[in-house]
């Protein structure tokens, strides 16, 4: 059946982050959803943001486009052009290739929820305010490209 059931998919708040970026993120619980439905040509999760956590860090995909769907509460999306509001129903999205660093907050009093879909090839990506990347083979580097150890989750 198509339709898929939140509560039979695993919840994690698992990151591949190096450790002296992951603070940030750990109020994040996400579901993939792409696999569950067997979807193979692009992602989606479903995500919570507690009070205070971040999507992610600041970032941005060579090859990747990105949308960001809220479906309820408040968050916070900041990225190169400033900071903007996003309520239930409000969507956003980052064509690949544009550098344009985003990420969404949680600078509300309770949880906030979104799906995020992304589709193209997985050819890396930057960090805007940090030095760090992320690799097509899912590795995260300093931006002279050497190793940080951990891989993307």
């Amino acid at each position: 059946m198509p339709k898929l059931d939140l509560d039979t998919i695993p919840q994690t708040t698992a990151t591949g982050y190096p450790a002296e970026y992951a603070a940030p993120v750990a109020g994040r619980h996400y579901r993939r959803l792409a696999p569950v439905a067997g979807l193979t040509q692009m992602g989606a999760s479903h995500v919570v943001l507690e009070p205070g956590a971040w999507s992610s860090l600041r970032h941005w995909h060579d090859g990747e486009d990105e949308m960001v769907v809220m479906l309820a509460g408040e968050a916070l999306l900041v990225d190169d052009d400033g900071e903007h509001a996003m309520r239930a129903g409000d969507v956003a999205a980052f064509p690949a290739g544009s550098p344009n660093g985003h990420h969404l907050r949680n600078t509300g009093t309770g949880p906030c929820v979104f799906v995020a879909i992304g589709a193209g090839p997985a050819r890396g990506g930057g960090y805007s305010d940090i030095d760090l990347i992320f690799t097509a083979d899912g590795r995260y580097c300093h931006k002279d490209g050497r190793d940080y150890g951990t891989t993307r989750v």
